[in-house]
């Protein structure tokens, strides 16, 4: 019986393996396997479901082997394949995981004299509990003291066991996770309409644990990218330098909605986490704050009270209003001229629905201020300011720890109201309260150029760069600042790795173009120029840049024709001087340009155009220094100076 008691089989599909004996069969059928193949077996079955990494089956099943290593593996893999009637191709029971190792996908379950017992979830690192044997019905008689001695010894290996396994789990326990991956959740609605819903649960669940400032989350676009793609988790963690990822679907019928979510370890491929849930559909807010609390009991980091409180903290919402808000924030990522327009209508439709809804506020103050941007032109910045202003204190009145709202009033701060003390203030409180929001990084980063603060516009820059590794517009302020560095080899090869993420994305465009006519490339310069203004209609810093362009490679007719058609949208435009100052640099009429800055102050142009290169022969005159003091902006006669650290 203690031979009997001590045996353990393990059984998966029509195969058992008796792990004492080395013995695997099919249907009760002995199968012929050499020691080695099935070694490697018996290591796959302790971790169902996990990656064994080559490393840790070299160092138990060929620890002194350093030549023939691979071809043992291979071999021993192959036989086994061969002997389970399994393919490399379509496997079902042995995945290679490249260059990594190998993962058993069947089912196990652990099984005594008669029955089955699935392998517990609990088992250390997902492993079969070695110092347990598979549990016996014992026949116990009370007045039989050998049965008795037999049960306490029985008992006592159970108690030693479970000892063990506790110390060997504590310190088995996987790492704290620092870095976090939210991939898109599934829409299992069946019905595309509901797209817009589903990728608004994977945001919410992105900002709501961007919040733990312990923890970095990978942001929306980034993760976005990921969309509808079969990637492995592991190649998908490896791209974006995270710990974990967070997978799972959505599914909405009528005004119920349910979301079943998992958290895996990208380390070891390890399950950590699942579960799902079932609301009403008002209650969406509610769904996701359980959802982000259940994780963030699950990652192993320090949650301050405040950070616990806010995951917490929700409120019923209305559907179409939630949708509206998501809808905005999409088409506001996009970054052209037409998507800002419709994500201003966006916004506004859900605040129509729901007025207290601060983070829709949030978004339309973001919608207003990139639309007065110089870039996009959809308004002219003295229309946008009051109305971003506006839209970010009432988000604020709403809710003053908006990570979201703080920030965008910074923006606006900045690049209307040159108000350098109070955007600092909104941007500081703006990464307190959301640590995780990369566009606050981002918008503060150009605060800082602006001042002449290098160092610290670059750590923020990297910040955002590292939160939204793959978002256009964060990679393209990075080529923005090494044009404006004079490391112009360095921002064309940055936007020509933006333009390969998306050749359609219009400001890519604009920064290659603006880096190759400081190269002198003038031809190629306007070339790009022309494929941005295609792509998102005309704006000021497009048609300046390509009037520059123009006007530098001898094309001076077509320059004062940029000119003009920049003067005849000064209605739409009261900055418009700013961009016309531009193309007079390259006209070689410095004086000309200085009358235009000094007209364009008036009207608050955007000063981040003063770091270009265009202006570094102004950067002496005693005039263009008198305007930046005006504007509160730190003097300096050299641009590489302001924007030197740019990587």
């Amino acid at each position: 019986m203690q031979a009997k008691e001590a045996s353990r089989h393990l059984k998966f599909a029509v195969f058992e393996a008796d792990l004492r004996a080395g013995e695997l069969t099919k249907n009760g059928k002995r199968l012929s396997l050499q020691e080695q193949p099935f070694r490697l077996l018996a290591l796959l079955l302790e971790k169902p479901g996990e990656l064994v990494t080559r490393e840790e089956l070299q160092g138990r099943l060929w620890p002194e082997t350093i030549i023939d290593f691979d071809h043992g593996l291979n071999k021993a893999v192959s036989k086994l394949r061969e002997a389970l009637g399994d393919s490399a191709e379509n496997p079902r029971f042995i995945e290679t995981v490249a260059r990594r190792g190998y993962r058993f996908l069947a089912d196990v379950a652990v099984i005594g004299d008669t029955d089955a017992e699935p392998v517990p979830d609990d088992s250390p690192d997902g492993r079969l509990p070695a110092l347990l044997p598979a549990p016996a019905k014992a026949n116990l008689r009370p007045s039989s003291r050998t049965s008795i001695r037999l049960l306490f010894g029985l008992g006592s290996a159970l108690v030693a066991g479970l000892v063990a396994w506790g110390f060997y789990h504590r310190i088995q326990s996987p790492p704290a996770i620092r870095s976090l991956a939210v991939l898109p959740l599934e829409n299992l609605s069946g019905d595309a309409a509901q797209d817009y819903f589903v990728d608004g649960m994977t945001d919410a669940l992105i900002i709501r644990l961007a919040k733990i400032s312990a923890l970095r989350v990978i942001s929306r676009t980034s993760a976005m990218t990921y969309k509808n793609t079969r990637k492995p988790l592991s190649e998908i963690a490896r791209e974006l330098s995270v710990d974990a990822v967070v997978e799972g679907s959505v599914s909405r019928s009528e005004e119920r909605v349910r979301v079943a979510a998992e958290l895996i370890d990208a380390r070891s491929e390890r399950h950590i986490w699942a579960e799902s849930y079932d609301e009403d559909i008002r209650n969406t807010l509610v769904l996701q704050s359980k959802l982000s609390s259940a994780i963030a009991d699950q990652i192993l980091i320090a949650v301050n009270p405040q950070e616990k409180l806010t995951l917490a903290t929700s409120r019923t919402i209305d559907p179409d209003a939630y949708e509206a808000y998501v809808k905005g924030r999409y088409l506001w990522s996009k970054r052209t001229g037409e998507s800002l327009r419709a994500a201003i209508m966006s916004f506004k439709r859900a605040i129509v629905i729901d007025p207290a809804y601060a983070e829709a506020y949030s978004g339309l103050a973001d919608a207003y201020a990139v639309a007065g941007d110089w870039k996009y032109g959809v308004m002219s910045p003295r229309e946008a300011f009051p109305l971003a202003t506006a839209a970010s204190a009432k988000a604020l009145e709403l809710d003053n720890s908006l990570g979201e709202a703080h920030a965008s009033l910074a923006f606006v701060l900045d690049l209307y109201g040159w108000n350098w003390d109070a955007a600092e203030t909104e941007f500081k409180q703006a990464i307190k309260f959301n640590p995780g929001y990369a566009t606050a990084h981002q918008w503060y980063s150009w605060h800082l150029f602006m001042l002449g603060r290098n160092d610290e516009a670059m750590r923020e820059l990297q910040r955002a760069q590292d939160l939204d590794p793959l978002s256009l517009i964060i990679n393209a302020d990075i080529a923005d600042a090494l044009c404006a560095a004079h490391r112009y080899d360095e921002a064309i090869a940055q936007s020509e790795k933006i333009l390969k993420l998306d050749e359609n994305f219009a400001t890519g465009h604009y920064e290659l173009g603006q880096a190759l006519a400081q190269k002198h490339m003038y031809d190629a310069a306007i070339a790009e120029l022309q494929k941005a203004i295609a792509l998102s209609g005309h704006s000021g810093a497009y048609d300046s840049n390509l009037g520059y362009a123009y006007a530098l490679s001898g094309r001076r007719d077509e320059a004062i024709r940029m000119i003009n058609d920049l003067d005849s949208r000064r209605a739409q435009n009261q900055s418009v001087d700013a961009d016309i100052a531009l193309i007079y640099m390259g006209l070689g009429d410095a004086d000309e340009a200085m009358r235009r800055l000094n007209k364009a102050y008036e009207a608050r142009f955007k000063a981040s155009i003063l770091l270009r290169p265009i202006f570094d022969p102004l950067r002496s005159d005693p005039r263009f220094q008198a305007l930046l003091r005006r504007m509160g902006l730190p003097v300096s006669t050299s641009a590489e100076t302001r924007v030197s650290h740019a990587q």
